[in-house]
């Protein structure tokens, strides 16, 4: 049992031995700036944006909104029971695509009456022709016979009517054929709207009706948005509206990551009593980089009411501000080897305008400086550079 004993204190004591000798190394000043070296070669990941020189204007931010410039009802050019529906709500639709077909049995054999029609009128006309050749035919043969003792004035006198009573029914045969062809191509037209047919390109955002309804002429079938045409509407406070003119450019701001240039496309001349502003609209051109726009989505516009001067700018989100003083981390390229590094600099700041401000003093257009990632940064901490923005 003493032997035991000694055993189990002798492991204690080597247990003891090797946490002394470990916080010894913890607490051991070489250990410890060793540790803190490979901490500080870590180099942290970034966002840089550029220093620019740029055209800058004042602006009043308006808010805005996307509308369409085709929008509406489509509604049915002919009564019937509907036999299918083809689209459903959200579905894209091109032009002349066929969203709703209705029972067309009646009106092809409407047609098909139509057709026997015309064929009986060209009959008609036909028949009319031949009868004015017959009395012509009949009319040149007495005007033969004149001269001769058995040429009678009073039955050349009477084929003359004819023939003139044979040209009438003619033109009457033909009249009759003209009617009939319109009776047809109007079923034509009938039978052609049985198929309702989107006017334009665009998304489908409401059906008002079912297989098996009833549609009357003018009855909506669907609501089609056309959503390549989008452009901005906004209401302008009357006195900034004076620097607006058919074409002026404008920006837009879709979010705090996109943006639009657009230009003036028309002011209407009304304005509202009660917020006293006046309804602009704005032609927008989309590149295609901004997805799942749609009508009635927000738009800041940004109004000009200054004249243009050419500034240095620097995004807003690159400044921050330490003591009191506007700093921004400025993206500097190690002298030895690879690899960069960020230094604070003081900044003097002016004017705000959009998401950018205007530099007056501290820094140089082509420059880079961190806009995400800088709350974090040391003086002279490494960074690698994820994205240039």
């Amino acid at each position: 049992m003493t032997r035991n004993h000694g055993v189990s204190l002798g492991r204690r004591t080597v247990a003891v031995l090797l946490a002394a000798l470990m916080l010894g190394a913890a607490w051991d000043p070489a250990f410890a700036q060793e540790k803190k070296k490979k901490k500080r070669g870590r180099a942290m990941l970034v966002v840089a944006d550029k220093v620019i020189k740029e055209p800058m204007t004042q602006t009043f931010p308006v808010i805005g909104r996307l509308v369409a410039r085709r929008s509406g009802v489509v509604a049915a050019r002919t009564q019937g029971p509907v036999a299918k529906m083809l689209v459903d709500v959200g579905d894209r639709v091109k032009k002349n695509d066929v969203i709703a077909s209705l029972v067309t049995d009646s009106i092809v054999w409407q047609r098909r009456l139509k057709q026997a029609v015309v064929k009986e009128k060209k009959a008609a006309v036909t028949t009319a022709n031949a009868q004015i050749g017959l009395v012509n035919q009949e009319l040149k043969r007495l005007k033969n016979l004149r001269r001769s003792a058995a040429f009678s004035q009073a039955r050349f006198e009477d084929k003359r009517q004819e023939v003139v009573k044979a040209e009438s029914a003619a033109a009457e045969a033909s009249a009759n054929l003209q009617r009939a062809r319109a009776d047809l191509k109007l079923t034509e037209i009938k039978l052609y709207n049985a198929q309702v047919r989107a006017p334009f390109g665009g998304v489908v955002s409401k059906r008002y009706t079912d297989s098996g309804a009833f549609l009357n002429v003018g009855q909506p079938v669907v609501d089609l948005i056309d959503d390549n045409s989008l452009e901005i509407e906004a209401d302008v406070p009357s006195n900034r509206i004076r620097g607006l003119t058919p074409g002026t450019p404008v920006k837009g701001e879709i979010d705090a990551e996109h943006s639009v240039p657009a230009t003036v496309r028309a002011m209407v001349p009304e304005e509202n009593p009660l917020t006293r502003t006046r309804t602009v609209r704005f032609t927008a051109k989309f590149d295609g980089s901004i997805e799942n726009l749609a009508a009635s989505q927000s738009v800041t516009i940004l109004i000009p009411i200054g004249q243009t001067r050419t500034v240095i700018s620097v995004h807003k989100d690159a400044v921050i501000t330490r003591k009191g003083q506007k700093i921004v981390f400025v993206v500097v390229k190690n002298k030895k080897g690879k690899g960069r590094k960020a230094f604070p600099r003081t900044i003097t700041l002016g004017e705000a305008v959009g998401s950018r401000f205007e530099v007056l003093s501290g820094l140089k257009p082509g420059e880079r400086v961190v806009v995400r990632g800088n709350e974090r940064l040391r003086p002279g901490q490494k960074i690698k550079i994820s994205k240039t923005t």
